[in-house]
């Protein structure tokens, strides 16, 4: 019987698709050799084995691996490189790009343990581990992994994508912490790769997602965080204008150990906001700071004082309740994520970002949300990777199905021509993890992928080469 993931789905309307055209001998030779579960179209449990969170894209490959272990992942990959085909991986559906159905997909969600060394402040996780689990684990021994503000994402695509959270200002990026990853590459082998061992493909692994193999584990480092001063403040949307000038303002002089951002809401699509009327733009400014409460009180005055408070959540509380910052939607939904990487955000980018997205502007977007970057995000990391650092801010969306990209458009003089590759998510941003990159990183890692991929085997979700080689 196959597991169902932790959150059901709305079933696609789409047809089902044909049954597949695989060999049926070389079908049954891989469901002989794995532990887990192997699903064609049509078979029983296929459909659910590919329920994912976002709801605007489904997977419809010729082929699913329901991997319980690291040899299950391996043999998949032979399997499907064998065939010529595309392999690609599905742990919990955040990041979905458009898929490709002439493919081999590995499910990982069975593969979530994570073990926790306090000595040595790291934590090992598998492939399908979600942040919440390693929040809990490390709290325990008073440690805070350097996770993002959703606790249902996977800590696996969130950290090779980069991974920016709400201690990013103070430690930077999840990236910059990994110690070694252990992966399975285009030909099928286990590989163990950190510093020492393969300086150039650790480099490219930590920020070019899943282009160089499928990670089976991850081990990185633990931070000495046992509680924040966070929490959120809703303001009105007629006050939009108000707010994002005192916030854009603030955030000049903060000192690194405060991460915040700001969103403009128009809930129930994605969030519900304390004591405001459904349906109507509301203001949420998100703050982590890992200072005293009384600093915290200090620095935030100015903000309580830009607005009509609706809600103000923001009070000293363990590490472990960090999911309250964002208030994270919890249940799948259909979304596109889009962004881009801003320079500044001045007042002509203020002006223009409330034109496009403020009271009054017809902006239909559940979440228009600016991170403030900056600090131990903008240098460079003791172990050099390819995530990008030359922004202030980023700028991300998230939109209703079919919605145009139009805010982004709106602030595009203000943009650093990059975009961030954890905020792409939907069919049309599937191609854009080139744009993530500057020209030389992506050189860089487009001679990496040749090395360790040349027959582009994983060229689905962010590719770096979307097309077969």
């Amino acid at each position: 019987m196959a597991l169902r993931p932790q959150h059901s789905v709305i079933p696609s309307s789409a047809p089902a698709p044909a049954r597949s055209a695989l060999p049926d001998s070389a079908v049954a030779r891989l469901v002989a050799e794995v532990k887990g579960e192997v699903f064609r179209p049509g078979d029983p449990g296929y459909a659910a084995e590919l329920d994912g969170f976002n709801l605007i894209g489904r997977h419809r490959p010729a082929l699913v691996v329901g991997a319980v272990t690291a040899e299950d992942v391996a043999a998949a990959v032979r399997f499907g490189a064998g065939l010529g085909l595309a392999v690609g991986v599905h742990a919990t559906g955040h990041g979905i790009a458009a898929p490709d159905e002439d493919a081999v997909l590995v499910t990982t969600r069975r593969m979530n343990a994570v073990a926790v060394d306090p000595v040595a402040r790291i934590a090992r996780v598998e492939a399908g581990a979600r942040w919440h689990q390693v929040v809990a684990t490390a709290a325990y021994h008073g440690l805070a992994p350097l996770n993002g503000s959703s606790p249902l994402v996977g800590v696996v695509g969130y950290t090779l994508g980069g991974g920016l959270g709400p201690l990013g200002r103070l430690y930077g990026y999840a990236a910059d912490h990994v110690t070694r990853v252990h992966l399975v590459t285009a030909d099928g082998r286990h590989r163990t790769v950190t510093a020492a061992s393969d300086a150039e493909l650790f480099w490219a692994l930590r920020g070019g997602k899943g282009n160089f193999g499928i990670v089976t584990a991850l081990e990185f480092g633990l931070v000495p965080v046992t509680r924040l001063y966070g929490g959120g403040l809703s303001f009105p949307g007629a006050e939009a204008a108000a707010v994002l000038d005192a916030w854009r303002t603030w955030t000049a002089g903060l000192p690194e150990t405060l991460t915040s951002s700001v969103a403009l809401l128009r809930p129930p699509a994605l969030h519900h906001v304390p004591d405001h009327p459904a349906g109507e733009l509301a203001v949420h400014v998100r703050i982590a700071f890992t200072g005293t409460w009384e600093d915290g009180e200090e620095l935030l005055r100015p903000l309580r004082a830009a607005g009509t408070l609706l809600a103000d959540t923001v009070a000293d509380m363990p590490y472990s309740a960090v999911a309250e910052i964002h208030q994270d939607p919890t249940e799948p939904l259909p979304y596109h994520e889009r962004n881009i990487v801003l320079r500044e955000f001045d007042e002509g980018a203020l002006a223009a970002l409330l034109a496009a997205a403020g009271p009054g502007s017809g902006c239909t977007d559940p979440m228009v949300e600016l991170r403030h970057l900056g600090g131990a995000l903008s240098r460079p990391p003791a172990v050099p990777n390819a995530v990008g650092r030359d922004g202030a801010f980023t700028l991300s969306t998230l939109s209703l199905p079919g919605s145009p990209d139009v805010v982004l458009d709106r602030l595009a003089a203000w943009s650093t021509g990059r975009r961030y590759l954890n905020f792409l998510a939907g069919p049309d941003t599937s191609r854009s993890a080139a744009e993530c990159f500057d020209p030389e990183t992506l050189a860089r890692l487009l001679r990496a992928k040749r090395r360790h991929d040349p027959e582009n085997v994983f060229r689905l979700g962010h590719a770096l080469l979307p097309e077969p080689a």
